[in-house]
């Protein structure tokens, strides 16, 4: 009898557990709804959000006597400019967020309280939905998504703090703005609408191009779904504005060539004999908007792109898998900043993008952009061995721990393959004052070596290489980083251990 009724305990306890999984998977759920709606309220608000902007420039410029009025009578003309800007960035936000194809349910009811848990949510989602622009052969098993406070690659280089329009993976690149435009109205509905009127915009046919992409208006676009978020999460919608064209503008071509043009012609010569039939595989964290892994692949590398925020990858989503010819798109990146401008026409130039045709660019089949934190997707068992080359760039100290970053490249890679790095140690979570339960691990160059060295790693180069990071070039204040630029070769698992002592 006993016996039995620990059965039926044990049979309770079983459903007990099923249930409290299935609250939990619930939950989970819940929160990645929130805050997907929260990344994609960010992006909605971005009008009012750049108006109110321009309304502060307003009030500033009302408040001067008519004698300093008089010498700045072409504000007002100035101040037009940048709506008609701020409508060109709007509708191109609006039509990459008809493209985006959310991996959950968006309009479905949710009560979850509000806490900083939900800027740490992870997705359990198939990241397939990411396309690629060709077959996508994801080699990861567990590809999550996160979402977090800070962003990579998004802030501008120099700035002591957590940028303030982050993306993915926590960074604190500077950012200036700057940009140009005439004419072009366009007016957000209450409906989520955009009813365009379109003209010259400083000779550019700015959107001319786009115009059937007002398809019906997506159910989870509707305004009565959109959440409160505040100013930072809008800032790091800016931040992407900026990213694009260090990526994918003829403007950014010049830092393009600072930091991928070293990684592509390293990988370049290391697999010299590479063979379309069995080609080598690269992987990069910390892909952003996807432009080097892009041009990895079209060196004839299977290449996987590895990116932790949504704001980037909703973003290169867009780029890389819906633009139709080269230059589709025209945007404002420089208008949010009045500062260190030679000229209101140089703060508010346009830039063309994309510069390429991703689909026509000669990409190998197998390129793939994989969502989440590089920690929790490439941490697994079937990654062990499985890359001949890892490229991070401006990516490494985006850790909290770069220790256990170090320890998974060398896992992850073949014994014999490479890792090429090019970036700086401006560790994102650095300063994050008040949160003691953010881990930031800040090791000197010198320590960086002797880690890799203890994983296997021996040097075959290095250099320091001077860069910008989203950069306006016509802006007074350039910073720059002179950036560690390496190549790592993995030695074989029994020369690790004689080399160690």
């Amino acid at each position: 009898m006993s016996s039995v009724r620990a059965a039926e305990r044990e049979m309770h306890r079983g459903e007990d557990e099923d249930d409290e999984r299935r609250r939990q998977r619930k939950l989970e759920e819940a929160l990645e709804v929130k805050s997907l709606r929260r990344i994609i309220s960010a992006y909605l608000n971005y009008p009012e959000a750049a108006e109110e902007d321009v309304r502060r420039y307003e009030r500033s410029f009302k408040m001067l006597p008519p004698s300093h009025k008089a010498l700045l009578s072409h504000y007002p003309l100035k101040f037009q400019r940048l709506r008609r800007c701020i409508s060109v960035n709007s509708y191109f936000i609006f039509s990459m967020l008809q493209a985006f194809e959310p991996p959950l349910d968006l309009s479905q009811d949710i009560d979850v309280r509000d806490g900083p848990h939900l800027e740490r949510v992870s997705y359990n989602h198939d990241v397939s939905g990411v396309k690629s622009v060709c077959s996508s052969q994801s080699t990861s098993t567990s590809e999550r998504m996160h979402i977090s406070n800070s962003d990579q690659a998004c802030c501008g280089e120099g700035s002591s703090a957590i940028c303030s329009s982050p993306i993915g993976v926590t960074t604190k690149k500077e950012v200036n703005n700057e940009g140009h435009c005439d004419s072009i109205t366009e007016r957000h509905t209450s409906g989520g609408e955009y009813n365009r009127e379109m003209h010259n915009c400083d000779g550019n046919d700015a959107i001319d191009s786009n115009g059937d992409v007002s398809s019906p208006t997506r159910t989870w676009l509707d305004p009565s779904l959109q959440l409160h978020v505040p100013l930072v999460d809008v800032d790091k919608v800016r931040c992407i504005v900026r990213n694009i064209v260090r990526d994918w503008a003829a403007e950014g071509q010049k830092e393009r060539d600072q930091c991928y043009k070293p990684i592509l012609e390293e990988l370049d010569s290391l697999f010299a004999d590479r063979s379309k039939e069995s080609p080598p595989a690269c992987l990069v964290p910390g892909a952003g908007l996807g432009r080097l892994a892009l041009e990895i692949s079209c060196l004839g590398f299977i290449s996987q792109g590895n990116e932790f925020s949504y704001y980037m990858m909703i973003c290169s989503s867009f780029i890389l898998n819906h633009s139709r010819t080269a230059g589709e798109w025209t945007i404002y990146p420089w208008i949010h900043s009045n500062c260190n401008s030679l000229s209101d026409s140089d703060q508010l130039r346009p830039v063309s993008v994309p510069d390429i045709h991703p689909a026509s660019a000669g990409i190998t089949e197998g390129f793939s952009m994989c969502g989440g934190d590089f920690v929790e997707v490439y941490n697994d068992p079937n990654q062990v061995g499985v890359w001949d080359a890892v490229v991070t760039c401006f990516f490494i100290d985006t850790a909290h721990n770069i220790v256990e970053y170090i320890e998974i490249i060398s896992r992850i890679l073949k014994d014999g393959g490479v890792w090429i790095n090019m970036g700086p140690l401006l560790y994102h979570f650095a300063e994050m004052y008040g949160q003691d339960d953010e881990m930031s691990i800040e090791l000197s160059l010198e320590d960086v070596k002797r880690v890799a060295l203890h994983y296997g790693f021996h040097f075959e180069k290095e250099k320091t290489i001077e860069t910008t990071y989203t950069t306006n070039p016509k802006s007074m204040m350039q910073n720059r980083y002179n950036a560690a630029f390496w190549t790592m070769r993995k030695r074989s698992a029994i020369a690790t251990e004689q080399a160690t002592p």
